[in-house]
């Protein structure tokens, strides 16, 4: 069974910032689910966009226990390239949820779909 969004950026949030990694939530999405997009700042002028990653990366195991598999959107690219990207998936989705974390060495605490 998969957590809710609501549960799932509430537990993002607090274990980035309880390892120091400065989160915080920009959007609020649909509770039940909303997909999820993170904006990471590398903190040099550059940030990278995940975002879910496609139904059919998922193992059957991953969907029995409700993982959340995401998928490297945009790399290294400048702020306009990503609130760009996140203004497209809104007229989309309009219940996404926008999370923004950052961190020198460009670590996201995300499980990353395989490149299919």
């Amino acid at each position: 069974m998969r957590t809710t969004s609501d549960f799932w950026v509430s537990a993002y949030i607090r274990y980035r910032n309880d390892n120091n990694k400065p989160t915080v939530l920009m959007k609020r999405g649909a509770l039940e689910a909303g997909a999820i997009f993170i904006r990471l700042d590398r903190l040099d002028g550059s940030y990278d966009l995940y975002g879910p990653a496609s139904q059919l990366a998922y193992t059957k195991e991953q969907q029995t226990q409700g993982d959340r598999l995401f998928s490297a959107l945009l790399e290294k690219a400048d702020v306009f390239a990503v609130m760009d990207k996140i203004e497209a998936e809104q007229k989309f989705d309009s219940d996404l949820w926008l999370i923004e974390t950052e961190c020198e060495e460009a670590s996201h605490d995300l499980l990353l779909a395989p490149d299919l």
